[in-house]
């Protein structure tokens, strides 16, 4: 009789939370993780997520070798591959994190069901945030939709429920099943090497972030989101790093929380306006400008820059993916669905909830977003936020030679025509109620 743990968002061994506990359950844990095809087949071959994600297995392989122990790896549709492992081995318990992504929680409950027929458990954990669901509501139950009365009431949660202590002691490493069992390259999963360097987190930024936080060119980004994003690390940890040393990146780890919550409670959020009534938006949606936006050809150096550096290396700037997203939903009039869709390919860190509610921000669709009249304009952003131009220079070679494009719009007749279009679409929105 064995427990299984399945890894998914927590790819780590040390404060796991279901693994922790699947290891004092007085069995042997099998250590699981399934390469879904439901979500990798649309992925290019040289995709970095995979390559991230199987690099951080095979770092866990060899920890568990250690131990005598081994990491079950397979590719293929969970449910086949869950109705499959229950009846090769006789299990007492799986033990899984929560998901709160809409497909995840379809996926869990379907297994949920299909393991309950065998009458095998499946234990859910809380362990990729510090609250979740519904733990932070106002005080009818209802979800926060603004940011700082949730932050201000998730605080004093925080305060209240001790997360200030040390983590728990991990649970004995000799609880693990004793088999070796054989890992699987990139190639035999369908994948092949990128030549995309990750970068490893850096804690030691978080003390002054709050100074460099809107300075792309100062590069003093702690690069903490895609391991955040895939559970390397545990965000009990990070957060009290954070609470111990900068307030504004707590800050910032908050809205991530809030933006799932969000999710969970408006999964209509995936594909659909937050705020109903900008329904009546009608985009330009015009498909050369948006290729473009993503070859980074606008002719404005800022939004340039960022996509060209999110396109060469699956990260950008957090400042500058404001910059980027605004033009593309003002300026330019292109859905916000589309920016969010790109975003998705190309980002290591990306998550649903976080992307999406940035997105439906920037347009000002969202919960809590920003006024649709506010266009920001990418000059007076580049000389706000890299007034030497280091960061234009890094990424755009051609920058200040004929090569280099014009601007594809004017600022002010792009800023007057979207004030327009939004307010057009808001009145049809109000006329039909």
């Amino acid at each position: 009789m064995i427990n299984i743990f399945w890894f998914r968002r927590d790819l780590r061994l040390e404060d796991n939370t279901a693994l922790n506990d699947a290891l004092k359950g007085g069995v042997p844990v099998l250590p699981l993780f399934i390469f879904d095809t439901n979500i990798i087949e649309e992925l290019p071959a040289d995709d970095l997520r995979i390559n991230f994600i199987h690099q951080r297995l095979s770092e866990i392989y060899k920890e568990l070798a250690k131990a005598g122990s081994s990491l079950l790896v397979i590719r293929g549709d969970p449910a086949g591959i869950w109705k499959n492992l229950a009846e090769s081995y006789d299990i007492n318990a799986v033990f899984i994190n929560k998901d709160y992504e809409p497909y995840a929680v379809e996926r869990d409950n379907k297994i949920e069901r299909m393991l309950g027929e065998k009458k095998i458990p499946l234990l859910r954990f809380k362990d990729q945030v510090i609250f979740e669901e519904s733990e932070i509501v106002k005080p009818d139950n209802k979800p926060y939709t603004i940011f700082t009365p949730y932050k201000k009431s998730w605080l004093r949660e925080f305060t209240k429920t001790g997360y200030r202590e040390g983590k728990e002691p991990a649970a004995e490493a000799g609880n693990y099943f004793r088999r070796t069992l054989p890992f699987p390259s990139l190639n035999e999963i369908g994948f092949r090497e990128s030549n995309i360097i990750v970068r490893p987190f850096d804690l030691s930024v978080i003390r002054d972030y709050d100074k460099f936080r809107d300075y792309p060119s100062a590069d003093r980004t702690s690069y903490l989101s895609p391991h955040l994003r895939f559970g390397t690390v545990s965000i009990r940890e990070i957060v009290r790093t954070a609470s111990d040393s900068n307030q504004t990146f707590l800050s910032e780890l908050i809205w991530r929380e809030f933006f799932m919550q969000i999710l969970w409670h408006f999964p209509h959020v995936v594909t659909e306006n937050f705020r109903r009534s900008y329904d009546d938006i009608v985009w330009r949606n015009d498909e050369t400008e948006f290729k473009r936006w993503c070859n980074g050809e606008t002719g404005y150096p800022m939004v340039d820059a960022g996509m060209r550096q999110l396109n060469e290396t699956g990260y950008m700037h957090n400042r500058v993916r404001m910059i980027t997203a605004g033009f593309l939903c003002k300026h330019l009039l292109i859905d916000w669905r589309w920016g969010e869709a790109y975003f998705a390919r190309r980002l290591l860190d990306y998550e649903l909830s976080s992307n999406n509610g940035n997105w439906q921000w920037a347009a000002g669709t969202g919960c809590d977003a920003a006024p649709y009249f506010r266009v920001f304009n990418p000059d007076t952003q580049q000389k706000k936020f890299d007034p030497k131009k280091e960061y234009i220079r890094k990424w755009i070679r051609e920058y200040n030679t004929p090569a280099y494009p014009k601007p594809m719009v004017d600022h002010e007749l792009a800023r007057r025509r979207a004030v327009e279009v939004y307010k057009s679409g808001l009145r049809k929105a109000v006329k039909l109620k």
